[in-house]
């Protein structure tokens, strides 16, 4: 597990990468082909940028459009250390609230360069257009996030993530409309094709006609985002899944923690067991709203009718330096206790208040509805309450994956010419993300890492060549891996098709987030985790024998779609609770009862400052654990506080 960081000192550690890579001739780049899977943030800057830099470009989706990725519902702002108010920060202090956000579990040279770059990605999205908010003198608006002293947050309005993408999306349609880049839309990565242990290709299925085909290239790279709706209820998209990862992880890639997963705080609650999503609030509202709940529990008074002396702003309380802008993960935890203690509202008692009564009476309506206007318009929507009225109700949900595939400073995986790319690796957020992180992360990966990175790996390598059927693809060696892997992925569909037992893959699905909410989410134990480790063979063997899908392969079919996702996602939540049950510590989103003191997390620095990343051995086996040892140079590890 070489990690390929540069030698020298971290600030300059960039440069060094920058300036020993190999290089491509402007003319040699058209020679070869990158595959880019995902149109999000990370994927759709990349494949512009590759492009851009003249490589020959494919780009795959299973949505209609590249404009219908996840990134678009991303609603806060992005983090860059431009320092715009004035307030004292600077690229070190971005670097050093993430690597603290984190919980001292990320590699520290990475984010250095992920702060170091942040400043270069406003300047490209402020030359796309993309329209940031701005103050009145002209300056680009900032405001805060969790786990920062320091308003480094630029945003458009609640629709930053939309924003972002309309800019990617513009570089890539031009790519497109120049040939550089060939869009497969409605086409999903079903399997990676390795030859001799080295990534050559995919096999997507066309989720219109059910073909199933092989793609070729010099280089893949997996941009596919996170797997948190491993817990059905996510604040995810309903067709995020894992899949294009767990692939490249049963190919040979290892994968990295993969049970650090990130609860936000201020989500829509629950309302009805029929929900397939729950909708995210913005973290972005923590700068204004108050979150409180009654001092005592059972108060069921509507909450204009509780005076001050009776509201527990907890938060504040137990957080006096941070607050209500506490780092996700703890700001989650201190959600849950209340309302394990009787004290939350709402019909089920499972939710907050989120309170701007104070911030309207300081600032007025009109300065609150020009920070948050479209998100207060959809919580009416959704919920029918005016929050300019009455508090928001907020409860702790599935959001964000700090676990991915393992890369090395390259973004390369342990598997040659396989390179993987935002929310898809596991790189920069350690064991929590700050929130803000995680645009930034994707566009520094696709517009400014990757493209140069990418050409050290291909300089000097030989073409895999024109890409048709089968029989015309690359060296007789590719064209026997290729056959195999094709093979594989017809008779993984006709498994599927042959599922007709009396039990819905919704419903498995279901059952699978049950499992995963109870023992692996919040707050996980060692019993717990083994519990969910024996429910999770019997879901298993229960998909394979009484799933249930419905309709053709050869035509649009949703259940077909479905079924090989929550296949996956069943195989990997095993990994999920091996990786938490391993780690013997509390770090971050990962807290283990077991691992706390006064209810904070408690971290083992001296066994666990490590990566944990997982072979897969075969069906039969299991996985096989291997670290990467995390150093902290520039920083002391210390005790993470917010207070």
């Amino acid at each position: 597990m070489d990690a390929r960081i540069p030698q020298g000192p971290l600030e300059q550690k960039w440069e060094h990468c920058l300036d020993s890579l190999q290089l491509i001739s402007p003319n040699n780049k058209r020679n070869y082909r990158v595959l880019v899977v995902g149109t999000g943030l990370a994927g759709a800057s990349a494949a512009a940028t590759l492009a851009e830099l003249g490589y020959q470009v494919e780009s795959f989706t299973f949505h209609d459009s590249p404009r219908r990725a996840h990134s678009v519902a991303a609603q806060g702002g992005i983090n860059a250390a431009k320092n715009y108010r004035g307030d004292g920060d600077s690229i070190h202090r971005l670097f050093y609230d993430t690597i603290k956000g984190g919980d001292f579990r990320s590699r520290e040279a990475n984010v250095y360069r992920l702060a170091q770059i942040s400043n270069q990605i406003i300047d490209q999205c402020v030359a796309q257009g993309v329209p940031f908010a701005r103050e009145y003198g002209g300056l680009l608006d900032n405001r805060s996030f969790g786990g920062a002293l320091v308003s480094r947050t630029f945003y458009a309005r609640g629709q930053t993530g939309q924003q972002l993408l309309l800019g990617a999306f513009g570089a890539l349609n031009r790519q497109i409309h120049a040939g550089q880049v060939t869009l497969h839309t409605r086409s999903e990565m079903v399997d990676l094709v390795v030859v001799d242990g080295v990534a050559r290709g995919i096999i997507t299925r066309d989720l219109v006609s059910g073909e199933i085909r092989p793609h070729l290239g010099d280089a893949v790279v997996l941009a596919s985002g996170g797997y948190s709706n491993v817990y059905y209820l996510s604040t995810n998209a309903a067709s995020c899944n894992v899949t294009a990862s767990f692939r490249g992880y049963k190919r040979g890639a290892l994968f990295a923690n993969p049970s650090f997963t990130q609860i936000h705080p201020t989500c829509i609650p629950m309302s009805h067991s029929g929900q397939s999503k729950l909708p995210l609030m913005s973290e972005s509202l923590r700068n204004h709203g108050r979150i409180w709940v009654p001092k005592k529990g059972g108060d069921q008074r509507p909450p204009e009718q509780i005076p001050e002396q009776d509201r527990d702003y907890f938060l504040e309380r137990k957080y006096p330096a941070y607050g209500n802008l506490s780092p996700r993960d703890i700001s989650s935890r201190a959600v849950k206790e209340v309302c394990d203690e009787g004290r939350g509202v709402g019909e089920m008692g499972r939710s907050v208040y989120l309170d701007f009564g104070d911030a309207i009476e300081r600032l007025g309506e009109k300065t609150i509805a020009e920070h948050y206007g479209n998100l207060f318009e959809m919580y009416h929507h959704i919920t029918d309450e005016n929050p300019y009225q009455t508090p928001m109700r907020i409860y702790p949900a599935a959001h964000y994956t700090m676990g991915g595939l393992w890369v090395d400073y390259h973004l390369m995986s342990n598997l040659p010419g396989l390179f993987v790319i935002g929310e898809a690796n596991f790189s920069d957020h350690g064991a929590n993300r700050l929130g803000a992180s995680a645009l930034m992360q994707g566009l520094a990966d696709g517009y400014f890492i990757l493209p140069q990175t990418i050409g050290d790996y291909l300089a000097g390598k030989g073409v895999v060549g024109s890409v048709g059927s089968v029989g015309s693809v690359g060296s007789e060696e590719d064209r026997v891996g290729v056959s195999e892997v094709l093979a594989q992925s017809h008779q993984r569909t006709e498994r599927l098709m042959a599922l007709k037992g009396d039990l819905s893959i919704r419903t498995l699905h279901q059952q699978l987030g049950s499992i995963l909410w109870n023992y692996c989410g919040m707050s996980r134990t060692a019993a717990g985790l083994s519990e969910a480790l024996q429910q999770l063979t019997e879901l298993k063997q229960r998909f394979w024998t009484r799933g249930r899908v419905t309709g053709e392969a050869g035509e649009i079919n949703q259940e077909l779609e479905r079924a090989g996702r929550v296949a996956d996602f069943v195989d990997f939540s095993e990994l999920m609770c091996r990786d938490a049950l391993a780690r013997k510590e509390s770090c971050g989103g990962h807290f283990r009862e077991e691992y706390q003191e006064q209810g904070e997390a408690v971290r083992d620095d001296q066994h666990f400052s490590h990566v944990s990343a997982w072979r897969y051995r075969g069906e039969t086996e299991p996985p096989e654990l291997e670290i990467e040892a995390l150093r902290f140079d520039a920083i002391h590890a210390q005790r993470r506080s917010y207070q």
